[in-house]
Parts: C-alpha cells; structure tokens; sequence
C-alpha cells in the first residue's frame, strides 16, 4: 500500500493504464451524460459539478485527475493504508478529495442513489462475489447515471499476459495478485450489469504496446483488459 506513487513499483501498470483509463471515463460522460466542456474553453473542466465515487480507489491514481477536472470526488477502499496514502497526497496537492475505508455494501446503506457516476476499475476480479459487487454498484449511483467497471476477460490471452508475464516474467505485481478464474468475460459482466437495471453503452479493450510501455483502447481485441461503460435505467 506505502508503494502506491512508485511509477515503477508493484501498481507501474495502474500509472501506464491511467491516461487511457482517464481519456475513457471522460468521453464516456461527455457523451452520454451530456457535460461536455469545449477543451477549447479558457477553464475548460468537462466534469464541472459531477458527484463521482471511485469504489477500490487505493492511492488515489484515478481520483485525482478526476478532481482537477471539477467533478466532486470520493474515494473509498477497504485497505486503510492505502487510503491514507491518497489522503496525504491529495492533501500534499491541494485537493479536496473525501477519502474513506469503507466497503461499498456499507456506504449503500447510507447513500443509495447518491452518485452521477461510479468507478470500480481493477477491482471486480479481487471479489468474492462480482455479481452482488455490481448490483451495490447501480445501488450508488442515480437512475441515469454511469458505471465505469474495467477487468481482465477470462481468456488464454489473459492468462498469459495477466498472470504469466505480469507475476512471474516481468515481475509488474507480486505473485498470486491474480486469480484467472476470477476473470470475468464480458458478455459475463454485461449480464450483471443488466440485472442491476443497467444498459452497457460501450465495451473497449485496453490493449499493452511494450516498447512505449503504454496502453491504448481497442473496438476489437477485448483479449485482455478491457473496459465498461454503462447507464443505470430510470
């Protein structure tokens, strides 16, 4: 958890994911939730207003751009240490971000329908349960707002990449980080998402460039990562 701001430690493919990851959440919103702000602007602030919940936040990767962006964020994750990480930085970078450990079952209990928009990214694959995960995900969130939930597909591809190379040949995260049968298909997550009331607007693959050690979004290769962008039904 004390690693969290380590570009080169055991989240280095958080930091490479994170640009793509961000230029996903905001197109997703502008375009179908309507907020669009000309980049053009002199302040220009797409999310200006948003209320957003990033469930499994950890250190804050996600959080914080989302705040500089003018969205109204909170932070939650089951893992103390990693929330006062993210505290300490935002705090550090001047940013108002309401961070705290909680589990996502019980901030439901005490916000229902509370937000524009919730972020589980890189999460699902580590609970017990991802079908219940999802239905206290568009239990947050308000009849037309978005959930933004990113994974691994369950696939050979998956398997080799996600678990061979990131765990044992390019040692990115330490060893058993990953369970493949955890892995969820998309056409699996995209049945719970329909059974929480949910409508997939768009599914896109997060694909891994090596030699710039980046990633970019996909329309055709969900192999590996990829990510979801639904509506919640009103």
């Amino acid at each position: 958890s004390d690693k969290w701001r380590d570009e080169n430690g055991p989240f280095a493919p958080l930091h490479a994911m994170n640009p793509v990851r961000l230029d996903y959440i905001i197109g997703q919103i502008c375009q179908f939730l309507g907020t669009e702000n000309p980049k053009n602007s002199g302040n220009y602030k797409p999310l200006d207003g948003l209320n957003i919940l990033d469930v499994g936040c950890g250190g804050g990767l996600i959080t914080e751009p989302l705040a500089r962006l003018g969205s109204k964020v909170t932070g939650i994750d089951a893992d103390a240490q990693a929330i006062n990480v993210a505290k300490n930085h935002a705090e550090g970078e001047g940013l108002s971000i309401h961070y705290q450990c909680e589990r996502a079952e019980i901030l439901l209990e005490k916000k229902p329908e509370n937000y524009d928009v919730v972020l589980a990214l890189e999460i699902i694959e580590h609970v017990t349960t991802p079908e219940e995960f999802v239905e206290t995900l568009f239990g947050l969130v308000r009849p037309g707002g978005m959930v933004v939930l990113s994974t691994l597909n369950r696939t050979l591809k998956s398997f080799l990449m996600g678990i061979i190379a990131a765990e044992y040949v390019l040692g990115w995260v330490p060893k058993g980080t990953h369970q493949w049968r955890k892995f969820i298909r998309p056409h699996e997550m995209a049945a719970m998402v329909r059974k929480a009331r949910g409508r997939v607007e768009d599914v896109s693959g997060l694909i891994y460039h090596p030699v710039d050690k980046a990633f970019s979004l996909s329309q055709t290769d969900l192999g590996s990562n990829y990510v979801m962008c639904a509506v919640k039904l009103k």
